[in-house]
């Protein structure tokens, strides 16, 4: 068996993997704040942790790895968009928690093993944070809770940021209560008109920071295997996460750290402003959530990742050939080597969509539908994947059978055949693209 190699932010190196336990691996994603629909971006870790997902589960057994995803239900903009619908905070998360999880499914993502709320977790935030006030590693002062940095001596060696970096990066506006510029808030009050609940300090909320702390105790214990999220997490968030539950139980928090890289779209940041911010629900309407899923794996997930509609549709031939190539053809028992060793080198999927790739021919597309079902690609069935595909009055089927006469023709070297077929099929919206692979179609623009 080949190990698994996890670059670990950590220690800033690709590092062997070893579970704490080969029969509970236990790995955590932060999930979203579900106050609106997710953005393309937000999409990303969860693909791409999917993938490890896959791939833990593939070596360690099914049944023997467990995935926590939480849901952030406690937040200032739910509480707004709470105020301007005039509905309750859990009419507005239970809505977007329900999108989300349906979304996330449609782009090939598994169902975590557990996907714990926030707001169901409180009496496991007030007892955290009476552990750490008797420990000297926070304090209450004009009804928050302040977690107390200079307390721990290694704060920051995850970030590695500078001093000035900690104190900028705390999340909550300098105030004089405040013992030191760099504390962070656990728990802070609310007034009758904000959701709160009680708590020795008095009526109030956590902080964004204790909920993962807390729900990772709870349900994956005090040392866990693995903790990832997008590279915009590591400071402050993941930083304090270290802080609040190191300083809790005196023991490493998390053995592995992964993080993915930012996205773009058409090499710019995402904005509403500049007419490039994509929804994962309005990109689902128009695409197949397969074409998606497969653009987000195109780049290494610790780099950086460009997406643009064109390479969707780019992504989107690819898995048109890969779905003619397998249609009716039953699955190798084994996921190709070339694409799990790929996968062991620290979730390298570039060089898993190349080695998929070069099983594209008729000889290896078992080993290529095998592969491709691994990560979470070619579920559907041909038919289905096609289907809506062709224009009005002729059927997918027709458009597989013109394209197989072309090629006869072309074998034949009846070119003016094979001209005509595909005029053919332009004249009625089908245009014709060869490749190296074989020859694809789609509509034409």
């Amino acid at each position: 068996m080949t190990d698994i190699y996890l670059y670990n932010t950590l220690a800033r190196e690709k590092q062997k993997f070893v579970p704490i336990d080969p029969k509970n691996v236990r790995l955590y994603v932060c999930g979203p704040t579900v106050w609106d629909y997710a953005h393309i971006g937000n999409a990303r870790p969860v693909v791409v942790f999917d993938m490890l997902f896959r791939l833990l589960r593939h070596e360690y057994g099914d049944d023997q790895v467990t995935y926590a995803r939480n849901f952030t239900d406690i937040d200032d903009k739910i509480m707004k968009r709470a105020d301007d619908e005039g509905v309750s905070i859990r009419t507005i998360t239970n809505r977007y928690a329900k999108v989300y999880v349906e979304d996330m499914a449609t782009l090939g993502a598994m169902t975590p093993t557990i996907q714990p709320k926030a707001t169901e977790h409180i009496p496991e935030m007030i007892r955290m944070m009476q552990t750490l006030i008797e420990r000297g590693h926070a304090y209450e002062a004009e009804g928050h809770v302040m977690f107390n940095v200079p307390s721990m001596e290694n704060y920051g060696r995850l970030s590695r940021h500078s001093r000035d970096e900690l104190v900028a990066g705390a999340r909550v506006d300098v105030a004089p209560f405040k013992r030191d510029p760099a504390d962070f808030v656990l728990w802070k009050p609310s007034s009758e008109a904000q959701v709160g609940w009680n708590s020795p300090w008095g009526r109030g909320r956590p902080g964004w920071h204790l909920e993962c702390s807390c729900m990772i105790e709870k349900h994956l214990g005090e040392t866990i295997d693995i903790h990832a999220g997008g590279q915009d997490l590591i400071f402050p968030h993941h930083e304090n996460e270290i802080a609040q539950s190191e300083c809790t139980h005196g023991k490493q928090f998390v053995n592995y750290w992964m993080h993915n890289g930012y996205l773009t779209v058409d090499g710019e940041k995402m904005s509403k402003s500049l007419g490039n911010f994509h929804t994962v629900h309005d990109l689902i309407a128009e695409h197949p959530g397969e074409a998606i899923r497969l653009s987000l794996l195109t780049a290494h997930y610790r780099q950086p990742v460009d997406f643009s509609l064109e390479s969707m549709r780019e992504q989107k031939r690819r898995l048109d050939r890969w779905y003619r190539l397998t249609d009716g053809v039953v699955a190798a028992a084994e996921v190709p080597t070339s694409v799990l060793e790929a996968l062991k080198d620290d979730l390298n999927t570039p060089k898993a969509i190349a080695a998929l790739d070069a099983l594209a021919t008729p000889e290896t597309a078992a080993e290529l539908k095998a592969g491709a079902q691994f990560m979470g690609l070619l579920s559907v069935g041909a038919t289905t994947w096609f289907q809506g595909e062709a224009p009005e009055g002729i059927s997918v089927a027709d458009i597989e059978a013109k394209i197989a006469e072309r090629l006869e023709a072309r074998k034949n070297k009846d070119f003016a055949a094979s001209d005509r077929i595909r005029d053919e099929l332009l004249a009625i919206g089908i245009l014709l693209e060869d490749g190296a692979g074989g020859t694809t179609w789609r509509k034409a623009d």
